[in-house]
């Protein structure tokens, strides 16, 4: 029986864009045992191997790359086709999987997230929280979403989520003990709750802005933490004074737990981007999100998270 000549070739261009064959599954909804047998049907009917295979790594051999660049953009093509047809009358289904650090989850997602759910029951979300930045197609997320200013250059980017701000707070309980700072460089003589990124290992520095007055302090303090709602419940027992975005402490200055300190100088912030690989056609279920996250921007950020209410 002749073979089909496109037999494996999806699973082929799926395994070299995630260059995983355990994500290349995910994205096919198969097992990965399934798509190694499918690579390995290919190569024996080609008679190469199209794969270098490590316990690490996967990546495409001289002649896998050559094979690649020549059938990807019609395949390509093929499955675009294919999709357009598929969902010409059918509305957004099946599972979208998002990677997004926590703060964009509480604040730009968790406040719509019901609703959305509601809108399109034909869709299933999968959202990994992750502060770090990863590579989506290689993990086999649909999109991501990140600060504006950390999405890759080869990425489309949409802005979602609300305006956000960076506010300096404190309990009363500090205030009443180490006073009120009048100028942000009064911040360098307080205990400050340092803040160290996951994505680059540096403790963050604080950025201030007033008119067209700008600095940038490295703060000093004895505590250092690298998740939001630890730096929160710091700030609320009184620990030192924290630097936060708009989203996480608007609920504790409403009822007086935390004073928001050096109000005039805090500076804008690039917002949450959500990004996808630049792709001819977006698929159904993740322009259905996009256009729900434009439409309905929450104006003020979310103030609850893992318990601690916010």
């Amino acid at each position: 029986m002749a073979h089909d000549p496109l037999d494996g070739l999806v699973t082929f261009l799926a395994v070299a864009e995630h260059q995983s064959f355990s994500s290349a599954a995910v994205r096919l909804g198969v097992s990965p045992s399934a798509v190694s047998q499918s690579i390995r049907n290919l190569e024996a009917r080609l008679g190469v191997a199209l794969f270098n295979r490590t316990t690490r790594s996967v990546s495409l051999t001289e002649v896998g790359t050559l094979y690649f660049d020549r059938v990807a953009p019609s395949l390509r093509e093929l499955l675009d086709a294919a999709q357009e047809i598929g969902e010409a009358d059918s509305a957004p289904a099946g599972l979208l999987r998002l990677n997004v650090p926590r703060a964009a989850f509480m604040i730009a997602l968790e406040p719509v997230l019901r609703d959305f759910l509601e809108a399109y029951p034909g869709i299933d979300l999968e959202i990994t929280i992750d502060n770090r930045l990863v590579d989506i197609v290689g993990a086999g997320f649909d999109a991501g979403i990140r600060f504006g200013d950390l999405v890759e250059k080869d990425m489309v980017a949409v802005k979602i989520g609300p305006p956000i701000a960076a506010h300096v707070v404190a309990a009363p309980d500090y205030i009443a003990r180490y006073g009120v700072p009048q100028h942000p460089s009064d911040l360098l003589g307080h205990s400050c709750i340092g803040f160290r990124h996951l994505t680059t290992g540096q403790v963050e520095r604080w950025a201030f802005v007033r008119g067209d007055e700008s600095l940038e302090l490295a703060v000093r303090g004895r505590l250092i933490v690298n998740d939001t709602v630890a730096l929160t419940q710091a700030a609320l027992d009184g620990i030192g004074i924290a630097y936060m975005i708009s989203g996480y402490i608007e609920r504790f200055v409403e009822d007086g737990r935390l004073v928001r300190l050096l109000e005039e100088w805090s500076p804008p912030l690039s917002g949450f981007t959500l990004y996808y690989p630049d792709r001819r056609r977006v698929p159904l279920k993740l322009r259905a999100l996009i256009d729900f996250l434009r439409s309905h921007r929450p104006a003020v950020p979310a103030t609850r998270v893992d318990g601690v209410t916010r």
